[in-house]
């Protein structure tokens, strides 16, 4: 959510009445985060979220808006978006494509405990449940293709343990992915980027309520266990050692197996995924750290973090019991 292209408020007021809004009161940007440019905007009628998009094309974008709206009217917290009169979500704005969705109530955490995590665990879990009727399918654009292509980018501005690291990595994962096993696991539409600071918490502290899952501009069609890896690689690892906390871990397994319970391949392959979730999100650093877009506003984030968690799940891969 950094700030790419600026949007003026006689931009915006362009926009809205298109959406059956009023005039803005009010336009502030949205610092945090790396891929699109975000605005809190607020109107008469309330508080919305205004996205230009820098990357996803006006064919890519319905797919995402669907899933929303479809979780949305399936009673997940999640934002819908708005349509215009024509039914369309996706509209313009400074010839990008653009979005608004309504605003939820609640904050991110920086530090969940067990309280958090069985919440994000169960909610995550109703998620997939929901998505078993949403017809519209989309490839992970940041799934093992994306990431055979980055890593030879990226590859020039490791040192020789780290570079050894992604090697080795990648002929891992490229083996998992073609398995039989691999093959066999249930999949659909995920959000695949659902850390921390996707998810909002409303409440008095110590008794907080999950109220929101947002930013839903990585999903795409892939399998459970591998969203499922990728919020135990936020949501229960440790940010200073990259270690996985087996407590939160227990917590938010343990809660999602309530609402849905896993298949035994997908226990086991888990550990597996958990590095693939790792590796994904340490190439994505790696490239916006060494090869950065132009922003108004932007903080790249360092990818050592992500290179320790890969290491941790390798050398102490977690394997829940069924």
């Amino acid at each position: 959510m950094a700030v790419y292209t600026e949007v003026s408020v006689e931009q915006a007021n362009a926009l809205l009445p298109q959406l059956g809004l009023g005039p803005v009161l009010a336009l502030q940007p949205i610092s945090s985060g790396i891929e699109n440019t975000n605005y809190f905007a607020t109107t008469a009628e309330g508080q919305w979220v205004l996205t230009v998009f820098e990357r996803l094309t006006h064919d890519q974008l319905p797919f995402y808006l669907q899933l929303m709206r479809h979780l949305a009217r399936a009673g997940q917290p999640v934002p819908e978006p708005r349509a215009n009169a024509q039914g369309e979500l996706v509209h313009t704005l400074g010839g990008k494509p653009a979005a608004l969705v309504n605003r939820l109530e609640g904050e991110s955490l920086d530090a969940p405990d067990l309280h958090h995590c069985e919440q994000l665990g169960a909610t995550l879990a109703r998620m997939h449940l929901a998505v078993a009727d949403f017809p519209l399918a989309q490839p992970n654009l940041r799934g093992l293709a994306w990431r055979e292509a980055t890593a030879p980018v990226v590859r020039p501005h490791l040192d020789a343990d780290a570079g050894r690291l992604l090697d080795q990595e990648m002929v891992f994962q490229a083996h998992l992915h073609a398995s039989a096993a691999y093959q066999e696991l249930p999949c659909g539409a995920v959000h695949a980027d659902l850390f921390r600071d996707n998810a909002l918490f409303a409440g008095l502290p110590g008794r907080e309520r999950l109220s929101g899952v947002f930013d839903f501009y990585f999903a795409g069609t892939d399998t459970f266990v591998y969203d499922l890896a990728v919020v135990l690689n936020d949501w229960c690892v440790d940010l200073d050692s990259g270690q996985l906390d087996l407590p939160r871990a227990e917590a938010l397994l343990h809660a999602y197996a309530a609402e849905r319970q896993p298949s035994g391949n997908e226990l086991r392959l888990l550990p597996g995924l958990r590095r693939a979730a790792a590796q994904r999100f340490w190439l994505s650093r790696l490239a916006d750290w060494h090869l950065p877009r132009e922003a108004s506003l932007l903080s790249p984030k360092p990818p050592l973090h992500f290179e320790r968690v890969l290491r941790d799940a390798i050398e102490r891969p977690w394997h829940p019991a069924a």
